[in-house]
């Protein structure tokens, strides 16, 4: 009673196949103890309750993801490094996610702030009228992130990063840099020193930002060469940012294939 503890970990292992062990708590049973400790004062609305000994018979993982948040709790990941503690960072102060397209990379960006109770989310693509595919890949992402998170949709990440009271996720330095390329209208003119001037006012806001962020981006080293001296141009631009960014943070992940590879760790 009264233990406020930073940190659970409760194994729940059979999901909705309860009846398969006595010894063993599927999801009714995982909720049920969790309200027990919250009754008691063991868990607290500021406890990191991690969901472990996951099995077989749970639903997949975006379906548990989901029915864990409604009791405030989270999956377990392998091989993660819980910090725990008032002082302790759940997440390094600045970290950097990579990846191909469809890599995974935003989900575990997601993933590394699921203990927050609230996180800004900063949508960097914006509206795309008419198109449905865009509407389609927009409501997926809402869908997954908990219902305490809020987004922001805007290309002014310097300025969410100075202005900042929780966490953030910026998602994603790739449609941030086309935005800014549109806006300066430099697929006609060529002429990058607006938007060069823009990535030196993101990267001191990124260094200064007194909340843990976490950006993602597009691993555009690994391609094929561009047909087009904009895509040419893009290429080398983001390229350049994401090595910039990846310096000034504490983390940088490399995710492939769903598989995060951590490439700096302070």
């Amino acid at each position: 009673r009264g233990a406020r503890f930073d940190a659970v970990f409760l194994e729940e292992t059979f999901g909705d196949r309860s009846e398969l062990s006595e010894g063993h708590l599927g999801l009714p049973e995982f909720g049920a103890m969790v309200d027990d400790l919250r009754g008691v004062g063991a868990v607290t609305e500021n406890t990191d309750v991690v969901a472990v000994h996951l099995g077989h018979h749970n639903p997949p993982i975006d379906d548990l993801r989901k029915r864990l948040q409604q009791l405030n709790a989270r999956p377990g990941r392998d091989g993660e490094v819980v910090h725990v503690g008032e002082d302790a960072p759940l997440v390094p102060h600045r970290t950097l996610v990579l990846g191909g397209v469809r890599s995974g990379k935003s989900r575990h960006a997601e993933e590394l702030l699921a203990a927050y109770p609230s996180v800004t989310y900063v949508a960097t693509g914006g509206t795309r009228e008419g198109d449905a595919e865009w509407a389609e890949r927009v409501a997926l992402h809402r869908e997954r992130r908990p219902d305490s998170w809020s987004t922001i949709e805007t290309s002014d990440v310097a300025k969410v990063l100075r202005d900042a009271d929780e966490p953030l996720l910026v998602d994603c330095l790739g449609t941030w840099l086309t935005a800014r390329l549109d806006l300066h209208d430099v697929w006609n003119t060529g002429n990058s020193a607006a938007v060069d001037a823009d990535i030196e006012d993101l990267l001191e806001a990124w260094r200064q930002a007194r909340v843990p962020v976490v950006a993602v981006s597009n691993e555009v080293g690994s391609g094929v060469v561009p047909a087009s001296a904009s895509g040419r141009l893009f290429r080398d631009m983001l390229g350049r940012l994401n090595a910039r960014v990846a310096e000034a943070s504490e983390s940088a992940i490399l995710v492939v294939a769903g598989i995060p590879i951590s490439l700096k760790s302070n």
